[in-house]
């Protein structure tokens, strides 16, 4: 295991291991224990009452923040035709068919999300390879696969993050930055957790929002009282 360092060390005994913290409280205790000499991210961390290995209890999805994510996101759109125009005219950043295909290919991934009309998903399926080990795939469940190529593109520019259960059955996402106000990191954790309740599985038993957590790149977790989407 890798050395903390004294940093980390110091401001982890800000932090009571034991305890879970009411959300507001968490998070006034993050800003306390963010000490980088960067902007870091703030990750929220879910832990699910599903068994990722059922297809039943699969979990996956995307949902825009309510104060986005203190990232601008890179567009990349393949669609023809009208479709390309609206794309443009919505902001994306690269628009293109075989050509960016090829790009790709060959090396090239200067961009953070991919959008793609179902017409170009028999070519773009190609890249699988590619773009699948990498988490770069379109899908319709993200809603990177559709036809509505302008609000998918403006969703994401506005703090769309995607979402999906791991093997272990956590979530990490990225809620914003640790420069956003306290009020703002709070909105965005409690619309996450209130996105993962109403998308969960029928086929869950028993207690599904088992904890949740938060943390900056450089800090040490902190657990959040999740009891009150125990419902």
């Amino acid at each position: 295991m890798a050395k903390k360092s004294k940093r980390y060390q110091e401001v982890s005994k800000l932090v009571d291991r034991s305890k879970s913290y009411e959300l507001q409280e968490a998070v006034a205790l993050l800003k306390e224990t963010a000490k980088a000499n960067f902007d870091e991210t703030v990750e929220a961390a879910f832990r699910l009452g599903v068994d990722p290995k059922k297809a039943d209890q699969q979990i996956r999805g995307a949902m825009v923040l309510p104060h986005g994510t203190g990232k601008t996101q890179r567009v990349l759109v393949f669609a023809k035709g009208d479709k390309a125009s609206e794309a443009e005219a919505a902001g994306a950043d690269y628009v293109g068919e075989q050509d960016l295909i090829n790009k790709i290919n060959q090396g090239w991934f200067e961009f953070d999300v991919i959008v793609a009309t179902p017409d170009m998903m028999a070519e773009v399926g190609k890249l699988g390879r590619v773009l699948g080990p990498k988490g770069l795939m379109p899908n319709p469940k993200t809603g990177t696969v559709t036809f509505e190529v302008e609000k998918a593109v403006k969703d994401i520019k506005a703090g769309k993050v995607e979402y999906r259960v791991d093997k272990s059955a956590n979530i990490h996402v990225p809620i914003g930055k640790i420069s956003f106000d306290n009020e703002k990191l709070a909105e965005n954790f409690d619309a996450m957790a209130e996105t993962l309740m109403k998308v969960k599985p029928q086929a869950s038993k028993g207690l599904y929002m088992k904890n949740a957590s938060i943390t900056s790149t450089m800090g040490p977790g902190i657990k959040v009282d999740a009891s009150g989407y125990r419902r």
